[in-house]
């Protein structure tokens, strides 16, 4: 509390208080162990009802010459205990701090506390191991844009317009020449154009039909096209290549080749493994129509190729016994902590 003025005061009296105030000031700041006593100091000191308010409030009996040296006396005092007060704050914070540290200090020789691991989703895992059988084979991944024209997406794969193999793919159109990718075929197209035989490629990527939901389709599915372009490529090749990947993925299991059509290959054919009992379709496969190597300039007396394409999901569906389409879509954890 403020000591108490006497009614008349002087010069002198006013000084001795405030020597004795800072002195005291000293004191208490540096005997303060906590913000909160800092605080509690800061208002008892300097506030406006604090003791260096009451020391001025007496200036006003001093005579007019004399009330200035009181004024500025004060405000050195005040400074001072301002600059105080902020030291031992920091103090006070740093000890704390140091206090924490020291209570919190991690043992980094004990064991880590468990994280789950993440999981590869099985769509990705089946992408990864396709290409990773064909890169040994020779392969090299390229991918295209899933918003196609319809140049590149039928017209420069032997599909012209009104062809009736365009109803085998009900289409997401976007606009009169845009549309959603029906397959990853117009990968293949688009690397021609750049690159001259020989070519290897496979492309993997997502695509899109309008076919309604049910156990075993989905308006959008994952494809990977594989395609070779070179001079003396024949259909041995072709079953060759198809039938490595095969064993490859499904283990040595009996493969046959049935006759089929596509537009955009001829020969065609689609290509069943004997999976546990039973044959299963798994992909169409045939050789690259002269026409769509004329059309890209590639001359068809010289070179030939083989293209093959294949739905992620029914080799992902058939690898892991899966009986629905639909899970891989629903980021189930249940299902997908399974893999």
């Amino acid at each position: 509390m403020p000591e108490p003025v006497s009614a008349t005061v002087s010069l002198q009296q006013l000084t001795d208080q405030l020597e004795q105030l800072e002195a005291r000031a000293g004191q208490q700041i540096a005997a303060a162990a906590s913000a909160a006593e800092l605080e509690e100091l800061r208002v008892g000191l300097l506030g406006k009802k604090g003791q260096l308010s009451a020391v001025l409030g007496a200036m006003g009996k001093l005579p007019g010459d004399e009330r200035p040296l009181v004024g500025q006396r004060a405000n050195v005092l005040k400074e001072q205990v301002q600059g105080l007060l902020s030291e031992r704050l920091a103090a006070v914070k740093g000890a704390a701090m140091a206090e924490r540290i020291a209570a919190e200090t991690l043992d980094v020789t004990m064991p880590a506390t468990f994280t789950p691991a993440g999981h590869r989703h099985p769509l990705i895992s089946t992408i990864e191991e396709i290409t990773d059988i064909f890169g040994g084979l020779g392969y090299r991944v390229e991918e295209g844009p899933e918003i196609e024209s319809d140049h590149y997406n039928f017209t420069a794969l032997n599909i012209p317009p009104h062809h009736p193999a365009r109803d085998m793919q009900d289409t997401f159109y976007l606009s009169e020449h845009e549309l959603l990718r029906t397959h990853t075929s117009p990968v293949q197209i688009r690397h021609l154009e750049k690159n001259p035989p020989p070519v290897r490629i496979v492309a993997p990527g997502r695509v899109y039909r309008r076919d309604a939901v049910d156990a075993t389709h989905s308006p959008v599915f994952h494809q990977v096209e594989v395609l070779a372009i070179d001079e003396g490529l024949d259909f041995s090749h072709l079953r060759g290549t198809v039938t490595t990947f095969l064993q490859q993925f499904f283990g040595d299991l009996p493969v046959r080749f049935r006759a089929s059509y596509f537009p955009f290959t001829e020969p065609s054919a689609e290509v069943d493994v004997q999976w546990r009992g039973r044959w299963l379709e798994v992909m169409g496969c045939g050789m690259v129509d002269p026409a769509v190597l004329e059309g890209l300039g590639i001359d068809p007396e010289r070179y030939s190729g083989f293209a093959a394409g294949l739905g992620v999901e029914r080799f992902c569906m058939v690898r892991h016994g899966i009986d629905d389409i639909r899970r891989l879509f629903t980021s189930d954890l249940r299902f997908l902590e399974q893999f």
